[in-house]
């Protein structure tokens, strides 16, 4: 059986309020987010779960401004930037051969363009709701795929967009799910490693959401974070949520296995 090494790679920070985090609960908080990239590799595969937010912040924070306010605009530190942290691990974007995009968003989607040899693999449930639906209170076009990226995915990427079933596998230990919960684009990606299978995703924010079974508080559909977080304590021997900050005190170096 294939067996995978997955390192989280931290692109930016943001506070959010609490109940955007835990549904109906911390009223009068907030809560750090440490937005993650992924990178897993083994068997020939070099596979990279989102690709970060763009090298210039500013019109994704005056947009996060005027919905939470500007304590929610993304801090970055200088070697945060999507190829400085694979460079970090001797990977370089040509060396990428599998990007899922998971949502479709700005801080996940901005740099695909990077990466020309990879497969960019999309949720297809997420690629026909972004092309149906006329007006969504939470996927916004401009802000799930702004139309730079739109138009390099739909014509020169196109041969190498894969649409994800519901149900998918990348290569051998490498598998993806529909999950929706945050997004309609949202999916699980699992890992089969040495330490057992990681289940890395946005659809849960921090790993307090599947093993209390909170649902994230930007949830679209409650009912799918029951049976997704059901599904993940089921299966998954480590939970990588793609916003938890305490990812790098539970998998030092940002190592998870």
């Amino acid at each position: 059986m294939s067996t995978y090494s997955v390192q989280v790679l931290p692109v930016g920070r943001g506070d959010i309020p609490g109940p955007e985090l835990f549904w109906m609960s911390d009223w009068d908080q907030w809560h750090t987010l440490l937005f993650q990239a992924v990178l897993i590799r083994g068997d020939g595969v070099t596979a990279l779960v989102n690709t970060g937010p763009a090298r210039d912040l500013g019109p994704m924070n005056a947009h996060w401004a005027t919905v939470l306010g500007e304590r929610a605009m993304m801090r970055r530190e200088p070697d945060e930037f999507i190829v400085d942290q694979l460079a970090k691990h001797g990977v370089t974007p040509e060396d990428v051969t599998h990007v899922v995009l998971t949502p479709l968003q700005l801080y996940t989607v901005s740099n695909v363009a990077l990466f020309s040899r990879a497969q960019i693999c999309i949720a297809e449930r997420g690629w026909v709701h972004f092309h149906t639906t006329h007006a969504h209170p939470h996927d916004n076009r401009a802000t799930s795929l702004p139309e730079d990226i739109l138009v390099h995915l739909v014509t020169e990427a196109w041969p190498r967009v894969r649409l994800l079933a519901d149900e998918d596998e990348l290569a051998p230990g490498l598998r993806t799910w529909w999950s929706g919960v945050h997004h309609r684009a949202s999916v699980v990606v699992e890992v089969d490693t040495p330490a057992g299978v990681a289940a890395i995703s946005d659809s849960y924010f921090v790993r307090e959401n599947v093993e209390k079974n909170i649902p994230i508080g930007i949830n679209e559909n409650m009912y799918e974070a029951i049976s997704t977080y059901s599904r993940v304590r089921e299966n998954a021997d480590l939970v990588v949520p793609l916003y938890d900050l305490g990812n790098l005190e539970r998998f030092p170096g940002g190592r998870v296995a």
